[in-house]
């Protein structure tokens, strides 16, 4: 398959496909230190709950050779974001590893072979014929490897189960219309993006088989938070008697956390919503809300897709 490669260990750096710049430009940037790890993540340029788990890990290597103290570095990555749960397990590991830089690496591969063995549980869920929705982005650029619920989708449509996915253009960064469909082109998987609102009118029509979404963070009881806009997703999909399945890493769980309302949710610059890419395209004197993940509850889940085989929810 024609994926990309999001993230790359050089031996002193790391090499960083810039997400922000996506799909107009293929920009790489180099972070040598755990402060430009922690920047690009908490800027956007890496993004996707095991993907930033990745970057996590490296950083904390970075630390190491660089001869950084690993608990500023530790703090500082841990502060980028708050709620991929991916970020805390990996630099906890390469914290405390014997040889920091294996460690990240292993997680690297790992997570690889994570990717691999859900989209293969998560094909046979899915019927022959089948238009797929799902949202933000959950491929290569997500996750390092062949992705969650994008690797899901690649899987069945490899195994003609899927003819369509219908791609949510996901506000306010829309990770659905410029990366999840430059993904799906790249691949030759048929495919429509569509504005978020439009996917509830869309179930109603019978023109959705599937919802397959990812997840940044699993409660123990099965509550997760993932991209804005997930709930109402959800909420649609049960309504019109749809499957609603998550595909996420066994890394994603949180078996610390009893439910989503422990999760912590990140709030974002409200610049984010009133303009994009720099143009301002509210009032000025207007003023956004910009929660960037939303809590599902595990009663709308149809089933959990990791790469230990499928959870019941």
């Amino acid at each position: 398959m024609n994926l990309p490669e999001p993230i790359a260990w050089t031996g002193d750096s790391i090499k960083i496909l810039d997400q922000r710049a996506l799909p107009g430009e293929e920009r790489y940037m180099e972070a040598r230190t755990p402060a430009d790890v922690a920047e690009g993540i908490r800027a956007m340029a890496i993004r996707g709950a095991p993907l930033i788990g990745i970057a996590g890990g490296y950083g904390m290597a970075l630390a190491f050779l660089r001869g950084e103290d690993p608990a500023s570095a530790k703090n500082a990555l841990a502060n980028s974001r708050p709620t991929a749960v991916n970020l805390f397990k990996a630099i906890e590991r390469v914290y405390g590893s014997a040889d920091p830089i294996r460690e990240a690496i292993t997680i690297h591969e790992e997570e690889k072979a994570r990717c691999l063995m859900i989209a293969k549980h998560g094909a046979s869920l899915i019927k022959q014929g089948s238009a797929v929705l799902t949202h933000c982005n959950t491929g290569a650029l997500a996750t390092g490897g062949l992705g969650t619920a994008l690797g899901v989708i690649y899987e069945s449509w490899r195994l003609g189960r899927v003819r369509m996915v219908w791609v949510d253009e996901t506000r306010p960064w829309l990770q659905g219309a410029r990366l999840t469909c430059w993904e799906l082109g790249r691949v030759g998987v048929p495919h429509t993006l569509i504005v978020d609102s439009l996917a509830s009118f869309l179930m109603s029509k019978g023109e959705v088989d599937a919802v397959i979404v990812g997840a940044d963070r699993v409660a123990r009881n099965g509550d997760f938070a993932n991209k804005v806009g997930t709930l109402a997703l959800a909420i649609s999909a049960r309504h019109f008697g749809i499957p609603f399945y998550v595909a996420a890493p066994s890394t994603s769980f949180d078996p610390d956390l009893p439910d989503g309302s422990c999760i912590p949710i990140e709030e974002r610059p409200e610049e984010e919503v009133l303009s994009f890419r720099g143009v301002r395209v509210a009032p000025h004197e207007a003023h956004a809300l910009n929660y960037a993940f939303d809590i599902t509850p595990r009663e709308l889940v149809s089933a959990y897709i990791t790469e230990e085989g499928i959870r019941e929810a």
